[in-house]
């Protein structure tokens, strides 16, 4: 308020500066046509930026963005350096080493992209896959459907396989697919957040290299959720997001290519359909070439990587396997909370639910965006429904990275409680 106040006064004394020094030749009637020769712009100040940022605390409990830690805000908000400067490389250089750690792999090709988990799941597609090549893409809930129309619009021929929201895939359904398509890839979401299912992921990687074909996993939901082991599940190529069980704001994309998605990658006939998102260009800038000089691409965000570097030096200092540890725990006490309000976990197997995003069957009777609107009303907390395929079939508890704990297990199920004794519960 103070600042707002002292910039209209400026613009006062400003004006009132002006008019004191006009020729009194000029009539009133006329001010108003000199002020506006006196200007060269049009459209005024908004006065919404006039006044100062304001954002809501909130218990971020859906299934990404996370609340962020002190430590990686502080982080973020350190000043600028710039991003072609030697220290910058440096952290990047600690990124890569967090990366390979965080997908446990010895990949050189690790680098984090300049984007959301989206950017990543592009960048994959885009690099492995030419106009006219076939890709397989296991669907399940809404990412396979993303792959699908990715692979769709760079002209890709694209064939699927498709589970309702919660199914999953056997291996021999995998085999068969990739025997009678032959794709040069073959795409499966680890962390399908959209249903709170993991998928089984053993095997398949072997099955992909029997048949000549990239395995390309989607972990956003699941990387330090869930165990991932990218080199020994032969994982050709894997990404993920910063904004969930990495406890990072969104905006920076981890993702790893091993030598056999190099050798496709870089031995293609015709260029990437994205500048922004050629490996050509982006491997430099890692210094993942071998080249001596890095040159300038684009300009990454520098902000963020101190970020995603913090939330690597956090998980490192944990370690993955407690980190793995700590959400199922949690994880587990937040579904006997749930059975205990007389609520269905939608993913009857244990062993097949996603730890980091819990998914509960709607309750018979009520609205979900009701009980989504209680919530946020009243406990200032984030659940949320389905997304995609899964809308109108469950609501959504993420428990991530900082937000993964007992006491914030307990918050949501106090919150929900409530929420099934205010909202309207139908009588059929």
């Amino acid at each position: 308020m103070k600042r707002a106040l002292f910039c209209r006064g400026a613009l006062l004394a400003q004006q009132v500066a002006l008019e004191s020094s006009l020729p009194a030749a000029i009539s009133p009637a006329l001010m108003p046509r000199f002020h506006r020769a006196m200007s060269s712009v049009s459209i005024p100040p908004p006065q919404c930026l006039l006044r100062p940022l304001e954002a809501p605390f909130r218990y971020l409990f859906g299934p990404g963005p996370s609340n962020v830690p002190p430590r990686i805000l502080a982080a973020g908000g350190r000043p600028i350096i710039g991003h072609m400067h030697p220290e910058m490389f440096e952290i990047m250089n600690d990124i890569k080493k967090g990366i390979q750690y965080a997908f446990q792999t010895e990949n050189n090709m690790t680098i984090a992209m300049s984007g959301s988990g989206h950017t990543a799941m592009e960048c994959a597609v885009f690099n492995t896959v030419e106009p006219g090549e076939t890709v397989l893409v296991a669907i399940n809930g809404i990412w396979g459907e993303r792959v699908a129309e990715i692979a769709g619009r760079m002209g890709a021929n694209v064939h699927t396989m498709v589970k309702a929201p919660g199914g999953y895939f056997t291996n021999q359904e995998i085999e068969q697919a990739l025997a009678k398509h032959k794709p040069v890839l073959f795409f499966l979401t680890h962390g399908e957040s959209s249903a709170g299912i993991a998928h089984p992921v053993d095997g398949i990687g072997d099955l992909c290299r029997q048949h000549n074909c990239l395995f390309l996993v989607d972990s956003v939901a699941s990387l330090g959720g869930a165990p991932l082991y990218m080199d020994k599940q032969k994982i050709d190529i894997l990404y993920t997001g910063s904004q969930k069980a990495l406890n990072a704001p969104p905006g920076t994309a981890p993702i790893s290519f091993n030598e056999r998605a190099c050798e496709k990658m870089f031995n293609r006939k015709t260029k990437p359909v994205s500048y922004l998102l050629d490996m050509t260009y982006l491997s430099n800038y890692w210094g993942c070439d071998g080249k001596p000089a890095r040159i300038y691409h684009h300009t990454g965000p520098v902000s963020g990587f101190f970020a995603l570097r913090e939330s690597l030096a956090i998980l490192a200092e944990k370690g993955l396997e407690n980190s793995w540890r700590h959400h199922k725990e949690v994880a587990e006490h937040l579904y006997k909370g749930l059975e205990d309000l007389g609520l269905k976990l939608f993913i009857p197997d244990k062993s097949l639910r996603l730890p980091s995003v819990t998914t509960i069957a709607i309750p018979s009777g009520y609205n979900w965006r009701e009980i989504v609107a209680y919530m946020m009303k009243h406990h200032q907390m984030e659940i949320t429904g389905g997304l995609g395929p899964s809308v109108g079939l469950v609501l959504r508890v993420g428990l991530m990275g900082y937000n993964c704990s007992k006491a914030n297990a307990d918050m949501v199920l106090a919150a929900l409680g409530d929420a099934l004794k205010n909202c309207h519960k139908s009588k059929a």
